[in-house]
């Protein structure tokens, strides 16, 4: 069994472009997790990802609403368990970086008790759960740096980038695929994507990706290449992935965004 929540969700991206052909599936809600969008992409294109944070307690402080629209939802993560061969599986992993910056974890999911999108998602869930596995890229606890070798990709502000409008419409199509509840739909639609808005913007995406994007293209062919059966990589694979796209933001810290400007959130016109 595993559990999605981001891109996967959507048919074009996990039917269509994975080719994973799920056997069953079933809606589900996860009070102990919550979506967050603090996996790190690329500036000016596709600044962050979707990834999940584990939160135990749904706490006061956890419900006020911050300044980031994105981590406004605090009913536990919304998605989808697929049941999925082993070899689907192993797939998924390998799509999903290879393990080079996503682990493998074991979750409660607890099936909605009405399948109507209309009906008001609970903040408990009443139903019995069961186990799924799901990926979770795990940041560095607060005040402490991310390793500096190994490990994924962080950024000093975890919530500060936005999602792409083509990653976001991903997600929320899926979720209407889905049926997923309208108020959760609602929560997606309610996020705002990154635009570039400047000329400055557009210089600077064009020339990182001229820069990179050879690169980011060459590491992608190369896990293809190097996965193993259970569709994960070599540690020196992991390792070569992961300081590829810490090249990527240190060059954007240093040099692209004092020159051309934000290439993680919108800029006012």
């Amino acid at each position: 069994l595993y559990l999605a929540y981001g891109s996967n969700l959507s048919n074009e991206t996990f039917r269509g472009n994975r080719g994973i052909k799920p056997i069953s599936q079933i809606n589900v809600q996860v009070p102990s997790l919550r979506l967050t969008f603090d996996l790190p992409g690329i500036p000016y294109s596709e600044p962050c990802f979707a990834n999940n944070e584990k939160t135990p307690l749904l706490t006061h402080a956890w419900q006020q609403k911050g300044p980031y629209r994105k981590d406004r939802w605090h009913k536990g993560l919304i998605g989808v368990v697929y049941e999925v061969t082993a070899e689907d599986y192993a797939h998924i992993i390998a799509t999903e970086g290879g393990g080079s910056a996503y682990h493998d974890i074991e979750v409660d999911c607890h099936p909605f008790v009405s399948t109507d999108p209309s009906s008001p998602v609970p903040q408990n869930p009443t139903l019995p759960a069961f186990k799924s596995h799901t990926l979770f890229a795990p940041a560095a606890p607060p005040g402490q740096d991310p390793p500096k070798y190994g490990g994924r990709l962080q950024r000093p502000d975890t919530s500060y980038a936005q999602p792409s409008a083509r990653y976001l419409k991903l997600i929320a199509d899926g979720a209407a695929e889905l049926g997923l509840p309208y108020e959760y739909q609602d929560y997606l639609h309610s996020i705002r994507p990154f635009t570039v808005t400047s000329n400055k913007q557009r210089v600077g995406q064009y020339v990182l990706l001229s820069v990179w994007l050879p690169i980011v293209v060459l590491v992608f062919m190369m896990i293809r290449m190097f996965e193993d059966e259970d569709g994960r990589l070599p540690q020196w694979m992991a390792e070569f992935s992961g300081a590829v796209f810490k090249g990527v933001w240190s060059s954007y810290d240093a040099f692209f965004k004092p020159m051309f400007g934000d290439g993680e959130r919108s800029i006012a016109d």
